[in-house]
């Protein structure tokens, strides 16, 4: 059972309605009852880290999530903002990230961009994996996905990058480390492809 977790952001009924179709067992997780026979979680988010964070840490969820991925190790996706405080730190705020992945979260610089270029980054873009990862099965040659976003994860463990993203710069846009991913775009917003990572996830 895939739980989707509802501490205040993201497209939670989008995901929902993506597991509906594929058939695939899925419920929105608001409380820690709701917790029972989850073995996979999804912790969407959109807007800023430090709100994020903040909502996470009120929510009341925050000591069962942990005790599931670090003690239980299920896995975790994380997409968007829910990426971004899976890591240590932002320049986009003062609160601590859950640091499960080793790195923080930086502001695109425009000033070093050599075209006219402007934030937040918006809409459709490729992704180059970096490595085989069963979250990519099956996804078309240079997958197109969509993003929504003025910063970006900069991983310190090579090994935890699994795909990077042009804009201007080379950035960060999938990751994994053992039983947690993070992706930078929006699977839920991504047509075919993002239903395929969404599919793949279910499986790993």
């Amino acid at each position: 059972m895939i739980g989707i977790i509802n501490y205040g952001l993201g497209n939670i009924n989008a995901f929902a309605n993506v597991y509906k179709r594929l058939e695939i067992p899925a419920k929105i997780v608001s409380t820690i009852q709701d917790f029972h026979g989850i073995t996979r979680l999804i912790l969407p988010g959109v807007g800023a880290f430090d709100h994020a964070m903040s909502l996470l840490n009120d929510s009341g969820m925050r000591d069962n999530i942990e005790n599931l991925i670090i003690k239980d190790k299920i896995p975790i996706l994380g997409i968007c903002v829910g990426m971004q405080i899976l890591g240590i730190s932002s320049e986009e705020g003062q609160l601590p990230g859950l640091g499960w992945i080793n790195g923080s979260v930086k502001r695109f610089d425009t000033q070093s961009f050599h075209h006219k270029t402007h934030l937040p980054h918006m809409g459709w873009n490729e992704i180059k994996a970096t490595t085989t990862n069963g979250i990519f099965k099956n996804l078309e040659e240079s997958p197109r996905f969509y993003f929504l976003h003025s910063y970006y994860f900069q991983c310190n463990r090579q090994p935890d990058i699994i795909a990077k993203t042009e804009y201007e710069v080379t950035f960060t846009s999938a990751i994994n480390n053992n039983n947690i991913f993070g992706v930078q775009f929006h699977p839920e917003k991504s047509h075919h492809n993002g239903i395929c990572i969404l599919k793949n996830f279910s499986l790993i």
